[in-house]
């Protein structure tokens, strides 16, 4: 049986806090209060939110395709701006577990494994592009001297054996009207800045996208320090400019995502959504993981470096939540008082990326972390979905060209 908070999650899931308020027609702090861990919503804005779920088309104004899926955050924040996807790839049989239970398999919906094998010709047509592709290093050579040795030049030499090289063909043979490109923040410098130059380089010269990289730090809307790089294209003229790309947040503090830790509901299962669900025995340290993690900062603190766990309560703002979160938790550590500290449940942590309490997690911790770990902020994408939308209408287009 859905629940008030159930109808405001889905609306979320398409729309902004702000947005939310403007289409109820309240402020966006009673929305945030909905929203906080104490939250309660009236009947009456109960039956608004479902009104307002119930007029969201599932038709979607674009049609979009989500490369090296993941577990779908960046296919929420696209649907949130009224793209419909149309494929998915993803390899990993554990998130493809997580994202089949969340989206399914509609009418309109192809779900392909490993992208190396897809075919190009076999992918829908579609106007956005997206995808979190793996960064590797290029190999960048002289298109003279390959010219001179009779071998091929172009994205198909200098990406051959990378998966971008997957990106581009799909791009080169689909043509979408944009693309979007998530990675982390290190592609800037990774192999010596070749692999950034070798990107812009076949997406602008080569495919012809007018091509704009920006890095954006989420925890103006999510309460995590992390900084990821997107890259935007538009084929043809366009007045998109992702320096626009406003993450109007709050600045959100751990209190927003924590399980309260007087809790009175039972420990929280893989389908567990609620705020009030008590957090298990299991997610606090043994004494000797908290020994360990003590001495080691201790030590690295000794030898001048900032080697060492991260410790939260409600009022800080954690790190990066990484893939490797599973082994010890140590970059986000929760306070409980003098008591041994604890790991973030999944739930925290997919609160955390900002996905909906309606969010399922099907699979083991071990899993789930790696999948938060390894996923996007789904706000920010979103905030980049939002802005790019109004740019994808063929009258837009051509305005942009007069």
């Amino acid at each position: 049986m859905k629940t008030s908070q159930d109808a405001l999650s889905i609306a979320r899931m398409r729309w902004s806090q702000a947005e939310v308020a403007s289409l109820l027609g309240v402020n966006q702090r009673t929305v945030a209060r909905w929203e906080s861990p104490a939250g309660s919503i009236s009947d009456r804005a109960t039956a608004k939110l479902e009104a307002l779920n119930s007029t969201t088309s599932s038709i979607g104004t674009f049609d979009f395709v989500d490369l090296f899926a993941g577990i779908g955050g960046t296919r929420l924040g696209f649907e949130s701006a009224g793209g419909r996807c149309v494929f998915t790839s993803e390899w990993n049989r554990f998130a493809q577990r997580t994202y089949l239970e969340n989206f399914g398999s509609g009418d309109h919906h192809t779900f392909a494994g490993d992208i190396t094998h897809v075919h190009a010709s076999t992918v829908p047509d579609h106007e956005v592009l997206l995808a979190g592709f793996p960064c590797q290093p290029f190999s960048i050579a002289g298109v003279s001297k390959k010219n001179s040795l009779g071998r091929p030049h172009g994205f198909a030499d200098a990406t051959q054996g990378t998966l971008f090289f997957d990106v581009a063909r799909i791009i080169a043979e689909k043509r979408p009207r944009a693309f979007m490109l998530e990675n982390v923040r290190g592609i800037l410098s990774h192999d010596k800045g070749n692999t950034i130059k070798v990107i812009e380089r076949v997406l602008r010269d080569e495919l012809g996208y007018t091509v704009q990289v920006a890095q954006f730090d989420a925890s103006a809307v999510v309460p995590q320090m992390r900084r990821r790089v997107y890259i935007v294209g538009f084929d043809g003229p366009s007045s998109f400019a992702l320096d626009d790309v406003a993450l109007a947040g709050t600045y959100p503090r751990m209190s927003s995502v924590l399980h309260p830790q007087d809790g009175s509901e039972a420990v929280e299962a893989p389908y567990t959504v609620g705020r009030r669900a008590k957090v298990s025995e299991r997610y606090v340290l043994s004494q000797h993981l908290w020994t360990y993690l003590q001495n080691y900062a201790a030590k690295h603190r000794r030898a001048g470096n900032g080697f060492g766990y991260g410790i939260v309560g409600p009022t800080d703002v954690a790190r990066t939540l990484s893939a490797r979160y599973h082994k010890d938790g140590a970059e986000i550590l929760v306070k409980r008082g003098n008591a041994t500290p604890r790991r973030l449940t999944p739930r925290e942590c997919a609160r955390l990326m900002g996905f909906p309490d309606t969010y399922r997690i099907p699979v083991s911790d071990t899993q789930a972390y790696r999948q938060f770990g390894n996923s996007v902020v789904v706000p920010v994408i979103s905030a980049i979905a939002r802005e790019m939308a109004p740019h994808l209408d063929g009258n837009l287009r051509l305005a942009a060209t007069g």
